[in-house]
């Protein structure tokens, strides 16, 4: 997007209600409910989904029906989707308490503290970051743009808007009987309400038993993510490709030669696809930690010009703002700066008393809090620069606080502090640092939204901050009723990420670490700059997302050059190609909203599943097998609607 010719949707001496009641207030009732699904969705899966998209769709249903605005839409989506950004910092990191050892359940307290201070922080980092990250840096925000074409194509009845709700219907449906959450539900449903027989259908060379319904999966089938790919396109999606290929077919066998893996397979006839995602959990993802922490710091580097330069314009219109000697455009006001740094300051005082209660050590808890202001804020802005590369749905904080982490657990190590209080201490600064990357991250991707709609910067940070400080109070709470129905770290609730961060707390303050994959990730991404490789966080992002993830986005990359490439053959026209990119851009945002909304749907389902249990006979039904045809006819699919169906709509 050109920063120097944008112009928003909604022009900046435009006079609208936009900061209202009803606005926040629906956005904080959406933050709690969307917070909550994606809370147990994540302690479940291992994965949260943005809650952009479907605040959106909620936003623009309830609103209009109150004869809402558009910035008013804005801001409830806004103050929305922080739930889900901060529950997600959440889950990764708080439950790991219970994991490790070190708490017996979960404290609401000290669990709200950590999710507010973080949550908070986040905010006030991005405040500073909004200006170098939103406004200067050529970023393609992909989900941004997705979310702000569905806001614009559902107003006044614009043609637009039968790309987006069709492609959203067929994403969401094809994410219900995709996930495997959805077909237990409808088995369940056919069995216990029609008691439909089970039987058997041969398709494609393979047999499938069906225990009352009709249903099929494929892998590595995710509309969402070829829609980000198509939005981003092929140079970013295949960089990071590149990283899984690099993950995949160097250092997975890499390692299999290194530990002798393949000799005992060959001679115990064991499962190679289960080996090698042992050797990616346990050794490539780490070094791709230690990718991150170099990439972090270079990443950071690199933004420092149009940091400083955002950071000095924006105390320069806040005070010309005050003094009335120019009139500044709204579109370009944040929260005063001075009272953000002041907010900073402060929030250290609770976060040094919260530190010394976990580590008991006064010398210890002074440098903690140091540690996670700086780390905060560099991974605050690498989160936020990495939503504007590839989306706030593959952003992965669980990397960033890994990093966070390891450089906490080792000063402690290096100044004595060990055993249950050096892990709580760890775990503490990884749970405030990772809400503060999600937020952070959520935050940047809603500017970004607001700025292209035309919203005034401050009345969203606001919403923001009132978002994070119910959400804060409110989810944890749900996150205990989990607990105490399925019981964190079962088969029910794994949390696979916390299980992480308490394995390596444990390990590292216990001296068990594999620091040899950290160093060498780290010396990875010094090569990576040296040698001038594009992007080498995105290098080291695609090392530690799953392959079938990073491959979605790739397909989704290859289809916008196949675009591409047919407009060069047809020597077609500007406007020509303008839009037919904007018809798949739109179709894009309807494939990335229905996964998202279908998902959040069947989130909810899973915070009943004991009830669907009870009353459809759930219990044992076996998985399907995905089978590799299916996923390729869908992909066939999805191709005929972002290079087909845009040069078809194009020529109207």
């Amino acid at each position: 997007m050109d920063s120097k010719n944008f112009k928003p949707y909604v022009p900046a001496d435009t006079v609208m209600k936009e900061f209202t009641f009803k606005a926040v207030f629906l956005g904080v009732i959406m933050a709690v409910i969307l917070g909550a699904a994606n809370a147990y969705l994540g302690m479940k899966a291992g994965l949260t989904v943005s809650a952009t998209f479907p605040a959106a769709v909620v936003a623009m249903a309830t609103l209009r029906l109150f004869k809402g605005t558009i910035l008013e839409e804005n801001i409830a989506r806004t103050t929305a989707s922080v739930g889900e950004a901060l529950v997600a910092g959440a889950i990764f990191t708080i439950p790991a308490f219970v994991i490790s050892g070190v708490w017996d359940n979960l404290k609401y307290l000290e669990s709200t503290i950590i999710m507010f201070i973080g949550g908070l922080l986040g905010v006030l980092f991005v405040i500073v970051l909004r200006r170098s990250l939103v406004v200067e840096a050529d970023l393609p925000f992909p989900e941004s743009v997705a979310a702000a074409e569905i806001v614009k194509a559902g107003q006044g009845g614009k043609t637009g808007a039968v790309y987006v709700f069709s492609s959203m219907g067929l994403a969401a449906v094809w994410e219900f009987f995709k996930n495997s959450n959805g077909i237990q539900l409808v088995k369940g449903f056919a069995r216990g309400f029609f008691h439909l027989p089970d039987f058997k259908l041969s398709l494609f060379g393979k047999t499938y038993n069906f225990s009352g319904g009709f249903l099929v999966e494929s892998p590595a089938v995710y509309p969402a993510l070829v829609g980000v790919g198509f939005i981003v396109g092929l140079r970013v999606s295949a960089v990071l490709f590149s990283g899984s290929l690099g993950g995949w077919i160097i250092l997975i066998p890499v390692f299999f030669l290194l530990n002798s893996s393949g000799a005992n397979i060959s001679t115990t006839g064991g499962d190679w696809v289960n080996s090698s995602m042992e050797i990616w959990r346990n050794q490539v993802r780490p070094l791709a930690v230690g990718t991150m922490i170099v990439a972090a710091f270079f990443t950071l580097y690199n933004l420092r010009v149009s940091l400083t330069t955002g950071i000095k314009k924006a105390f320069s219109d806040i005070a010309a703002a005050k003094s009335g000697a120019q009139n500044v455009n709204r579109l370009e006001l944040d929260l005063d700066f001075k009272k953000i740094l002041l907010g900073i300051a402060v929030l250290a005082i609770p976060l040094f008393l919260l530190y010394n209660y976990f580590s008991g050590s006064f010398a210890g808890s002074i440098l903690l809090t140091i540690v996670m202001l700086i780390l905060g804020f560099l991974f605050s802005a690498v989160a936020g620069y990495l939503v504007g590369l590839v989306g706030g749905s593959n952003n992965p904080i669980s990397g960033l606080t890994l990093s966070s982490l390891l450089i906490a657990a080792l000063l402690l190590v290096a100044i004595g502090i060990t055993g249950d209080h050096g892990v709580m201490a760890v775990l503490g600064v990884a749970g405030i640092v990772c809400c503060a990357a999600g937020i952070a991250g959520d935050m940047i991707q809603d500017l970004k939204v607001g700025h292209i709609l035309g919203g005034t910067p401050w009345r969203m940070q606001l919403g923001e901050i009132i978002g994070v400080t119910f959400s804060s109070l409110v989810l944890i709470g749900a996150m205990m009723l989990l607990n105490s129905a399925y019981h964190i770290g079962s088969e029910e609730l794994p949390a696979p990420q916390a299980g992480l961060m308490a394995l390596m707390a444990k390990g590292i303050v216990g001296g068990e670490m594999a620091w040899s994959l950290v160093i060498s990730g780290m010396i990875l991404g010094v090569l990576l700059i040296i040698f001038r490789a594009p992007y080498p966080m995105l290098i080291a992002v695609g090392m530690y997302l799953p392959f079938n993830s990073t491959f979605a986005i790739f397909v989704g990359g290859l289809m916008k050059w196949g675009l591409t490439k047919v407009f060069e053959k047809r020597n077609s026209s500007e406007s020509f190609r303008m839009k037919a990119e904007n018809v798949g851009v739109l179709i894009s945002s309807g494939l990335i909203a229905g996964e998202a909304l279908m998902a959040i749907v069947l989130g909810f389902v899973f915070m009943g599943l004991s009830y669907y249990e009870s009353t459809f006979s759930l219990a044992n039904l076996a998985p399907f097998e995905p089978n590799l045809y299916i996923g390729m006819l869908i992909f066939a699919g999805l191709g005929y609607l972002l290079i087909k169906v845009p040069l078809d709509k194009a020529k109207e």
